[in-house]
């Protein structure tokens, strides 16, 4: 130790030898990666939300070009009077029909609606002959009353259009269009849909829409707002700043590390040539809040150590000795849990975690070096007392309470623990509410999305695919009976509003055929007539490809879809169950039949939520070890590390129980924010940890180092910590995007949590159990802090 802290020692001699060099190739730096900044674009791409090795999403992007996949509009065009049995209700639904069709992206092979082309009523000729006709001919008269109530019960006689396309009150009409993955530009797409909207709105005429893309589209609808929030932050921070310091010195150095550290993190992104998600920018505002939460304590440090010296640079260069190694430890342990987040196979975290990891390694050049520096050629500034603020008093009575009662402290911290594990065994897995938590529930997207749900069997579709060993497989009489069991087996569930797939198709053909006697919906028995209905419906649609959505153009592979009326975690986890049941009683029956999971919006979502779940079994306790592992190895001891586990356990846990209290479900979006908090407030632990260990050295007294520690260290951590969530506060009262909100609350949690470790459990710790790695000190010639023995790791303990 004595010997690493000695390097360390000849390192800093050199650097504030010659600061004005180090300062200008930190700038040399910041101007390339300056350059750098115009090719960033900001952008979401459907695929960065997918875990692509998951088995599910593998099977979508198999089925998705022919079967459609999750990437789906639905539009719903509903009238609040009578039905849509009007030629001027048929008129507007064909308009809006052939609008969607026509957006940017849409796949035209894969759009449904009643007065589309591809939806056809099927009859049987007094000669024998099956033919067809679309339900809505737009370049026919218009039709009388009598022919209105003829289409109606068409559109009722048949079970494809009846419940899934029309609603049972026959108010509204659903239109689905599926787009092709790839370079989609959603904010195109979402801006035409928008203006369709807005074009086709009548008076007593609602037209929803909801999807995936609708949901891209609103996030991108708000990118405006980050320029407000950016603003407001700004603001808030500075105000803060002038607040604490009251001296230019305590606002402009602090900005000016924020601002390298900002250029330096942004610059990087585009190095790798990554987009921004807008989803994801709360992230990277919390990089920069830390690279200011490093550049306060700094400052305050700074100001402490003038007050001793009265020397500008000696100040400066005891800042950096003192606050260089435990702010490297603390940015080290950021970028940790930023860098594990990758684990996960989602591109966009993986993304994230590469980008954000080396952002935050920075800051220990933009800011814990280069601000000592900065100060060190810096004049002396006139005024070197900080003055009187209520903090500071704040942080002069909090000492004497933890000092007094430090064993009370560790109980009620044991009780809150104890009883936060408890609440947080009750977090949901995936969403824990209808509708997207990514905008509010008042929001016109989960607004359109109640309104579909309450009308129709589901606008979440899970598909189960069925594959046959044989070309053709799917027309054999066996293989579709099994199908039929496996809906029958899912139908049971009472969160399935209904369901589609081959055997409903063929015993309705079937039951045509036969005078539309309602005995013969059956499956035949002969797979050489199953084929010769699927033939005459095929034949009887000039429509190519009218099969398509039932099975592929070998027959090999059939698509049953089952319709929910939401994707919660609940909801999908039966789901996904209830499917697992029927497969693993029924596997191999059919000799070449297999079944496989899952497609649709409710299978895709089943994959992002386990992957969320395994990420985040393995990210936090890695986050855990390797925090442990740092802080063992730097300072030599067993109980250092075991104390940071401590506060790291007792924060965690309070924030699962918080995200159980408020209904905030473990999922791609809060798995990364989880591991990023942990990281990012453990800093304040490893600061106050040092800070005791510094004092205790000047003082040789255990209780007065702690208390001196809290007035000075966990003043700073105060401050900053109010300064990290003012950094993202404004997420929560300005941003639209409901996500955002939440993510900046959930960090807003953990950054109190972390706070309260810091500024009650560490001391309670120290004083209770007397570590040796702090109470057997000293310096040496050089000031370099040491044991006054040798002593293994375990002996510590």
């Amino acid at each position: 130790m004595s010997e690493q802290s000695h390097f360390f020692n000849r390192v800093e001699i050199s650097l504030f030898a010659n600061p004005k060099l180090v300062l200008l190739a930190i700038f040399a730096t910041t101007l390339f990666f300056a350059w750098q900044i115009p090719s960033v674009k900001m952008y979401s791409d459907f695929a960065d939300l997918l875990p692509q090795k998951h088995p599910y999403i593998e099977l979508h992007n198999e089925i998705k070009d022919n079967f459609g996949g999750a990437n789906v509009i639905i539009v719903g065009v509903e009238v609040e009077e009578g039905n849509i049995f009007s030629n001027e209700t048929l008129e507007l639904i064909h308009q809006v029909t052939q609008a969607v069709d026509n957006l940017p992206g849409v796949n035209h092979n894969l759009v449904s609606s009643f007065t589309h082309r591809t939806t056809r009523k099927v009859w049987l000729t007094e000669m024998g002959n099956i033919v067809s006709d679309p339900y809505y001919r737009p370049q026919d008269p218009l039709m009388s009353a009598e022919a209105l109530t003829e289409l109606s019960k068409a559109v009722v006689a048949n079970p494809q259009v009846y419940g899934p396309l029309v609603s049972s009150d026959m108010k509204t009409a659903l239109i689905k269009a599926q787009l092709n993955e790839g370079a989609l530009d959603y904010e195109k797409t979402f801006a035409q849909l928008q203006q369709l909207r807005a074009d086709y709105a009548r008076e007593g005429i609602n037209i929803y829409a909801t999807g995936q893309p609708v949901l891209v589209g609103w996030a991108y609808y708000y990118k405006d707002q980050i320029f407000q929030i950016l603003v407001f932050t700004a603001l808030i921070m500075v105000t803060l700043l002038i607040f604490h310091f009251r001296s230019w010195y305590g606002v402009l150095v602090p900005l000016a590390g924020v601002l390298v550290s900002t250029t330096w993190g942004i610059g990087i992104i585009s190095l790798f040539g990554y987009n921004l998600d807008p989803l994801g920018l709360v992230i990277p505002f919390l990089i920069s809040a830390r690279a200011m939460s490093h550049g306060i304590q700094l400052v305050e440090r700074y100001y402490a150590e003038l007050e001793e010296t009265r020397n500008s640079h000696d100040a400066a260069r005891r800042t950096f000795e003192n606050l260089f190694r435990p702010g490297s430890l603390g940015v080290v342990s950021d970028a940790v849990g930023l860098l594990l987040i990758a684990i996960g196979s989602i591109p966009l975290n993986t993304k994230l975690a590469h980008y954000s990891s080396l952002w935050a390694l920075s800051i220990i050049i933009t800011v814990l070096l280069a601000v000592p520096l900065l100060l060190s050629v810096l004049p002396k500034p006139s005024k070197t007392q900080l003055k009187q603020n209520v903090l500071r008093h704040v942080a002069d009575s909090a000492s004497g309470v933890v000092v007094a009662n430090p064993a009370l402290i560790l109980m009620v911290g044991l009780v809150l623990t104890v009883g936060g594990g408890f609440v947080a065994s009750h977090v949901t897995i995936g969403e824990s509410e209808p509708g997207s938590p990514i905008l509010y529930q008042d929001h016109d997207y989960n607004i359109s999305s109640k309104a579909i749900n309450d009308s129709f069997p589901g606008s979440e579709e899970l598909y189960i695919v069925a594959e046959h060993r044989d070309e053709g497989g799917m027309k054999k009489p066996e293989v579709l009976r099994e199908l039929e069991a496996l809906q029958r087996h899912m139908l049971l569930d009472p969160d399935v509003g209904g369901s589609k797939g081959m055997p409903d198709l063929i015993k309705q053909v079937n039951r045509l055929l036969h005078n539309n006697d309602p005995r013969w919906q059956q499956i035949p028995k002969d797979e050489f007539y199953v084929g010769g209905l699927m033939f005459a419906y095929m034949a009887s649609s000039p429509i190519p490809g009218a099969l398509k959505e039932f099975v592929d153009p070998s027959e090999r592979v059939a698509n049953l879809v089952f319709f929910y009326k939401d994707h919660q975690g609940e909801t999908i986890r039966r789901a996904i169950h209830t499917a697992k049941q029927w497969i693993e009683e029924n596997d191999g029956k059919v000799d070449g039949l297999s079944i496989r999971l899952a497609g649709g919006t409710i299978g895709v979502t089943a994959a992002m939520n386990e992957a969320a779940f395994d990420t985040n079994k393995v990210v936090l306790p890695l986050v855990f070890l390797l925090i442990f592992a740092f802080v063992m190895i730097f300072y030599r001891s067993l109980q250092a590390g075991f104390m940071m586990f401590v506060a790291m356990f007792f924060a965690t846990t309070l924030t699962y129980a918080y995200m159980g209290l408020a209904e905030v479900g473990i999922n791609i979006n809060t798995v990364p924010i989880i591991a990023v908090g942990v990281g990012v407030g453990i800093d304040y632990s490893i600061y106050m940890m040092d800070r005791i260990r510094e004092e205790m050295v000047r003082r040789g007294d255990l209780r007065e180092s702690v208390r001196a520690a809290l007035r000075t260290t966990g003043l700073a951590v105060s401050f900053t910590a109010i300064t990290l969530i003012a950094g993202i506060v404004m997420w929560i009262f300005l941003s639209d995007l409901r996500f955002q909100a939440d993510a900046a609350l959930l960090l807003s949690v953990m950054v109190v949590l972390n706070g309260i470790a810091a500024l009650w459990l560490v001391p309670s710790w120290v004083l209770v159990f007397k570590p040796k790695f702090i109470t057997q000190l000293s310096d040496d010639a050089g000031e370099i802090i040491q044991r006054n023995h040798s002593q293994a790791p375990s002996e510590d303990l």
